[in-house]
């Protein structure tokens, strides 16, 4: 495994090289110094969501929701918790469908809430459906192996 690791800034989307021993001690952004883990997801937008994904080390977990799904409302709290129990090895965040219509177009998100696992900068795995945080865990990590 890797001595450090490229984090991107949930807050103003520096990159930061985090030493992995450091990774779970609550590092702060070298730039905006706020969190780099808040245990909450991120909210991206079509300007930081390529950065996120492409840029960090750790797997991104990116929940594509829309404010009028029933569903999506349901599972928020869920993505949270899942959020508090995957951080720091996972980044989890959400993708407004209903204002970043471009980004579910381009995922073609057919159905909502779907999750959509990202390593690398590729799409490893994707989840239609709402699932409660035990089941979104159990599913990230199987994914990771």
């Amino acid at each position: 495994m890797s001595d450090a690791f490229h984090i991107v800034c949930p807050h103003c989307q520096a990159v930061n090289r985090v030493p992995a021993a450091r990774l779970d001690q609550g590092p702060n952004c070298g730039q905006c110094h706020r969190p780099l883990f808040a245990s909450h997801p991120a909210e991206l937008t079509q300007a930081s969501f390529a950065r996120q994904i492409e840029r960090n080390d750790i797997p991104v977990l990116v929940d594509f929701w829309a404010p009028w799904c029933g569903p999506c409302k349901m599972m928020a709290p869920q993505f949270v918790q899942a959020a508090q129990l995957l951080e720091p090895g996972v980044r989890l965040a959400k993708v407004d469908t209903e204002a970043e219509q471009a980004l579910g177009v381009q995922y073609a998100i057919r159905s909502i809430p779907t999750l959509a696992l990202f390593r690398g900068g590729r799409e490893i795995a994707r989840q239609a459906g709402a699932m409660g945080a035990q089941d979104i865990v159990r599913w990230v990590r199987g994914q990771l192996g």
